[in-house]
């Protein structure tokens, strides 16, 4: 594993400390924008104001006086106390509920305790600028705890996870779910020992991790539990979240930090001016590559850059469940070609149902197939018939024997009784697979899809619902 992050870290792709800042950051990232990301407090404001979801804030504290006027039994039993300029998850500690039969004393991640004159100090040390951009005077704020996701609960130690998505030209192009750890002290930060997995754009599914900055995994460390194939909820939602917050920064290359909690789903932790580049280990591919391709492109719309960084950015799991399987993954609508008599073809969408045992097409659409004497005289024998259970096989099949086409029949039981459908021979392609199969003729007028594909012509194949 060592020799092959080597060799990925000599890929041209890379993006560099250099080339982030001289090439992206300086001309896209405005001087007034990135004023906007590092203050957290306004930050959410503008985020607020444009209706997206940031967590609820309890109070803030900007000067000496006010802490020691501040009035601590306001504060719920679990809260996040952050500074207002601070980077890299310095400064922040998390609270989890309060010590019983105590009145101020709170417990952190790690078990350890912290009283009031514990946070007087921290909050005095925030005022000074010991967590802050350049050291500057900072102020400090009480935000709601999110609370964690049962999803990820095997998977992070204490915090809550947040997904670090990074957009460009209004496109999302490479994103990471990033999970607290002991090391870590249940923050989501990679340099201060959490992990950072891949995520795939098109599906939001999990591939590669890397723990801390450069520790390449495949498990919870310590555990068995293996880190890809999470499929992280909400996904298309995310990645518009993040595009909508793009447009309203005015931050042209971003870092949107999103966290999902459990009653409210997503939410902006904060956005990042400056995003760092350990994201691309995590996915073991690089930004450049991937900034490079969406450079230039006109995208009008949030659907647009979504479809886009999801169309030019994901794929990889579906290419590698093919692989694997042999198999083509489709969706439960896809678009299929038919072809009847004397080669006639017509292209329509059909529904794919593995709860059906076999392919049934509209019989007007068999008509136009070429088999419209097929279809006269099989609706002409359908006002002769009756309750025909209790028929034997070979009197029911004398009942089709003057229409021309029909290869078998099939009976099909209903609280009308049993009837009989009956089936002729074409050729359906799906995904470039040509299948010679039986189909049965059904009127569809009244449905949505004029074929239901089955699954006796879907071995093949494997059904992604969600497509």
């Amino acid at each position: 594993m060592f020799h092959f992050l080597e060799a990925w870290k000599r890929s041209r792709d890379i993006l560099g400390m250099n080339a982030r800042n001289l090439d992206y950051l300086r001309p896209y990232n405005k001087r007034r924008a990135k004023r906007l990301a590092d203050d957290k407090m306004a930050c959410k404001r503008l985020l607020t104001k444009h209706e997206l979801p940031v967590p609820a804030l309890l109070a803030r504290i900007k000067d000496a006086h006010e802490i020691e006027n501040f009035d601590w039994s306001s504060l719920p039993g679990s809260f996040a106390l952050k500074p207002n300029h601070g980077f890299g998850g310095e400064g922040i500690i998390v609270v989890y509920g309060k010590k019983k039969d105590t009145e101020h004393t709170w417990i952190k991640a790690d078990g350890s305790l912290v009283t009031i004159e514990d946070l007087k100090t921290h909050i005095r040390n925030i005022l000074d600028g010991s967590f802050s951009l350049a050291n500057i005077p900072d102020s400090a704020f009480f935000e709601e705890r999110l609370k964690l996701l049962k999803l990820f609960k095997p998977y992070t130690f204490k915090g809550v996870p947040d997904i670090r998505i990074v957009i460009y030209n209004k496109v999302p192009v490479m994103a990471m779910l990033r999970l607290p750890t002991k090391e870590s002290g249940g923050r989501a930060n990679l340099q201060q020992g959490a992990i950072g997995v891949g995520i795939d754009l098109a599906s939001g599914t999990t591939t590669t991790a890397v723990w801390g900055k450069n520790r390449i995994i495949e498990n919870i460390p310590g555990t068995r539990l293996v880190l890809s194939g999470i499929r992280i909820p909400y996904w298309k939602d995310i990645l518009k979240m993040a595009i909508e917050a793009q447009q309203v920064s005015g931050l042209g290359f971003l870092g949107a930090d999103v966290a999902i909690d459990r009653d409210r789903g997503p939410v902006f932790l904060e956005l990042n001016a400056r995003p760092g580049l350990s994201i691309q280990v995590a996915n073991l591919d690089g930004l450049k590559g991937r900034l490079e391709r969406v450079s230039g492109l006109t995208i009008k719309t949030v659907e647009k850059g979504l479809r886009m960084g999801m169309d030019l950015f994901g794929g990889e799991i579906e290419e590698e469940l093919e692989e694997i399987s042999g198999k083509k993954i489709i969706g439960t609508v896809e678009k299929v070609k038919l072809i009847g008599k004397n080669g006639k073809e017509i292209e329509v969408e059909a529904k794919i149902d593995t709860g059906a045992d076999s392919t049934s097409i509209d019989t007007e659409l068999a008509r136009e197939l070429g088999f419209g004497e097929t279809v006269d005289g099989y609706q002409s024998a359908q006002k002769t018939w009756g309750n025909l259970s209790a028929l034997d096989r070979e009197t029911r099949w004398k009942m089709f024997e003057g229409i021309p086409n029909v290869v078998s029949s099939v009976p099909v039981k209903s609280s009308h009784g049993t009837t009989y459908r009956i089936k002729i021979e074409i050729q359906v392609v799906i995904n470039s697979f040509v299948i010679l199969t039986k189909v049965t003729l059904i009127d569809r007028s009244e449905l949505d899809y004029p074929v239901i594909i089955g699954k006796k012509n879907l071995r093949k194949f494997l059904v992604d619902v969600t497509k």
